[in-house]
């Protein structure tokens, strides 16, 4: 037979075999047209959802912002026209609110901040060390009476601040304390701040207690533990009360005005609140002026740390 023949006869038997889909086998020449059409049409679907909630979550992102942004834009405004003009915008930046409210009241606005700066460095370090220490023996140390006076620091969270402030007032005024940051600064130092300790507590437990054991082979104590292993490990649970101790000190308005009464001892929020008087007259421009200056520590301060403050949290409150 010639080579055209087995050609020829090939080309027959392969016309005369049945298809695929004849003995029951499926094709997989391409995609069914209905399917392409029920995905680009769920795909649009999808589009349509996803800009309509973007746009949704920009309307509420500006509205929540305005009142900031207004602020701002007031501050270097003339009085005049603070509650005249609402837009965000201000016809020029005129700085001289800034430069006259920093020296508006009895004392310089350096003053203030410093004072703030002060108080809010105390805390941190004395929040820092004492909640650590406590959650520490709450989380890895073994007494009598551990479960339940867990239980009762954990009944303090349910206490509000003003049921304990004429108590602490009292007691402050007789140890003569009153008029000085030791109210604000010295209790700091005697772990009384129950959600940081359990939130360093939750922490603490996730930390494997084989590495205690072998501490404890290796000759070391609790404290040598504590220092040497805990806190190591422990930095974002740290580096997150000691954020939110900044942020809740800086902002703290009730606590320095029942405790401090010379203008010289004012903190920020004090020294704001001074630019109104009783009748509830103020020098907008000076206000907002510095609010201004006093919204940009915690701006700043929470924009180079969120992420710290998002892990510490995070791992707190799952075992690793």
């Amino acid at each position: 037979m010639t080579i055209d023949g087995s050609r020829s006869v090939d080309s027959a038997a392969t016309v005369g075999a049945p298809s695929p889909a004849a003995v029951g086998v499926p094709s997989f020449a391409g995609p069914d047209a209905a399917a392409l059409a029920t995905i680009a049409r769920l795909r649009r679907r999808r589009l349509v959802f996803d800009l309509v909630r973007h746009a949704l979550l920009i309307v509420a992102t500006f509205g929540m912002l305005y009142p900031l942004l207004w602020m701002v834009a007031s501050s270097f405004k003339p009085e005049t026209m603070i509650f005249t003009d609402l837009s965000i915008w201000p016809h020029s930046l005129d700085p001289t609110n800034y430069v006259t409210g920093w020296t508006a009241l009895q004392e310089s606005f350096t003053t203030f901040f410093r004072n703030s700066i002060v108080v809010a460095v105390l805390v941190v370090i004395g929040n820092t060390l004492s909640c650590s220490i406590t959650a520490y023996a709450f989380a890895r140390l073994e007494f009598r009476g551990r479960k339940v006076l867990f239980a009762v620091m954990l009944m303090t969270l349910m206490l509000p601040y003003h049921v304990t402030l004429i108590p602490q007032y009292v007691l402050f005024q007789n140890l003569g304390w009153v008029d000085t940051f030791l109210p604000l600064t010295v209790p700091k130092f005697m772990a009384v701040d129950a959600f940081f300790i359990f939130l360093m507590v939750q922490f603490f437990r996730g930390i494997p207690r084989e590495l205690d054991e072998a501490a404890v082979l290796d000759g070391c104590g609790p404290w040598r533990i504590y220092w040497k292993i805990i806190l190591p490990l422990s930095l974002p649970v740290l580096a997150t009360t000691a954020i939110f101790s900044f942020l809740w000190t800086w902002n703290d308005f009730i606590g320095p005005l029942v405790y401090l009464n010379d203008s010289a001892h004012y903190t920020v929020p004090l020294a704001l609140r001074s630019f109104v008087d009783a009748t509830g007259q103020s020098n907008w421009g000076q206000l907002f002026a510095m609010s201004v200056l006093a919204l940009a520590p915690i701006f700043l301060f929470f924009l180079c740390f969120q992420r710290l403050i998002i892990e510490g949290v995070a791992h707190a409150g799952m075992k690793r």
